[in-house]
């Protein structure tokens, strides 16, 4: 069975994959929250992807993967990468989280399968399938409702947080795209990240110049819990899990995570946050849900290229 194939049984490893990708995006998004404050976003994205980059790099070494000897494109192919999928796409969040809650951002990146799908058949000239239409619809119904009554209430800085959120998920699918394109090369997955995470270093680097960001620390336990948190867990495992998963069981079936994690996101919230649920937000995380699993139903498997 190829790895889209309706009916192929996972197996015991891509069950642990999609169990540890679950945790690290679930509890990802407190730990953004736990970050905002003193430290510009970009410069503790800039933390993160040293120590994640660096940690990358030691592993390739130690497995003797091939770290050097690639040519310009492949580096160029690394540098987009680093800006869309380790850098630029974590901005647009972070920035978003100086105005939303953690678990209302894991929705709206909820929104990550309908347009992944929609990319392929853009990127294969393909028409969209008319349940990738109409689960795109009802997701964005579903983040439409959950973000109805913080929007009236709380007026257009809500809004603005939103389609920063969306901003951020659009880059995160270029970056998967991007990521599938290197592996078709034939550079194996662990230097790729590795390469991507160090362009994505020097690209939040220069803007942080560009911005005069003060490069500084928050010297407490909860910055740098979390800051080790995201760079190892949320970033490192997280991200090679993810890409192992689609390398692994296709996008289609590796997508539903996204039905998953924000559930666990919104609690998470709930409990640290004070996010209070509402009709609302059972109503728009049940639409973008069933908006995710109506895409990703019995998806043909990728083309590859």
């Amino acid at each position: 069975m190829t790895p889209d194939t309706p009916g192929a049984v996972l197996g015991r490893t891509d069950l642990t994959l999609a169990a540890l990708l679950l945790f690290a995006w679930s509890t990802s998004w407190i730990g953004v929250r736990l970050q905002l404050g003193i430290v510009a976003p970009e410069v503790s994205i800039l933390w993160r992807f040293l120590i994640a980059g660096a940690f990358m790099f030691a592993w390739c070494a130690w497995r003797g993967d091939r770290l050097g000897g690639y040519t310009r494109r492949e580096h160029a192919m690394f540098a987009a990468l680093g800006i869309t999928l380790f850098s630029s796409n974590f901005v647009l969040f972070y920035y978003s989280g100086l105005i939303l809650v953690s678990g209302m951002m894991a929705v709206v990146f909820a929104l990550a399968a309908p347009i992944n799908v929609i990319m392929q058949s853009a990127f294969l000239r393909r028409p969209v399938p008319w349940k990738v239409a109409a689960g795109s619809v009802i997701g964005v119904v579903g983040v439409s409702a959950l973000f109805l009554p913080e929007i009236l209430e709380f007026g257009y800085g809500h809004l603005g947080g939103l389609m920063l959120c969306i901003a951020g998920t659009l880059f995160f699918c270029t970056g998967n795209f991007i990521s599938a394109k290197i592996q078709t090369h034939g550079v194996a997955l662990a230097p790729a990240t590795a390469w991507g995470m160090a362009y994505g270093s020097v690209f939040l680097f220069l803007i942080s110049l560009l911005r005069g960001h003060a490069f500084q620390i928050e010297w407490t336990a909860a910055y740098i819990g979390a800051l080790i948190f995201l760079a190892l867990v949320a970033s490192v495992i997280a991200f090679w899990t993810y890409l192992s998963l689609l390398r692994r069981i296709g996008p289609a079936r590796a997508g539903y995570m996204t039905v998953l994690f924000p559930v666990f996101a919104l609690m998470i919230s709930g409990q640290y946050e004070g996010y209070e649920w509402t009709a609302w937000s059972f109503l728009g995380l049940a639409l973008v849900a069933a908006g995710n699993v109506l895409v990703l139903w019995r998806s043909p498997a990728p083309a590859t290229h």
